[in-house]
């Protein structure tokens, strides 16, 4: 009868130290990990709500040219441009400037309105970050041929096809 005694082995197999040797790596790399993916959150939340600034500023720049078209004074046609951009971008931006080019205001011209809107980027990632992103929007709105404007000594003379049957429009 033979009898076998269990030997133990001078070396350990290369599989067992490999296994030994990676104790402790998950730990490190989550905690590297971590921060760089909380950081990347942030960056595109912010490229997010910047891309949607813009959006609105572009919104509120053709609102704004486009009131400025209706009125009927150069004046009034600035009021009605700041008055529009100002309730589109209510709550949006520290700071809105608009800009009204009325230089073109006459019947077939044209009124050309930029909006300017300065953000946070407290605003944009949700964290107090210093800093500011100004976006601006340049929209152009034709003034109605058919339509009489206000001049300074009153309303302009007519010369669109219902003149000719003596109407003339509102």
């Amino acid at each position: 009868m033979t009898v076998h005694t269990r030997q133990t082995p001078r070396h350990r197999p290369r599989h067992a130290r490999a296994v030994h040797a990676d104790r402790g790596s998950v730990a490190v790399e989550i905690a590297l990990s971590v921060p760089l993916v909380v950081l990347l959150l942030f960056l595109l939340t912010a490229a997010v709500q910047l891309g949607r600034a813009a959006i609105d500023v572009n919104a509120a720049a053709a609102a704004a040219s486009r009131a400025a078209s209706l009125s009927r004074t150069a004046p009034a046609a600035t009021a009605a441009a700041q008055t529009a951009a100002a309730a589109n971008l209510a709550g949006l931006c520290a700071n809105v400037a608009v800009d009204v080019d009325t230089t073109a205001f006459r019947r077939g011209g044209a009124v050309t309105v930029t909006v300017a809107c300065t953000v946070t980027t407290r605003g944009l990632t949700g964290i107090s970050i210093p800093g500011s992103v100004t976006t601006t929007a340049q929209s152009t709105s034709p003034v109605d041929v058919w339509r009489s404007v206000t001049v300074a000594g009153g309303t302009q003379p007519w010369a669109g096809p219902a003149s000719r049957t003596g109407g003339e429009p509102t």
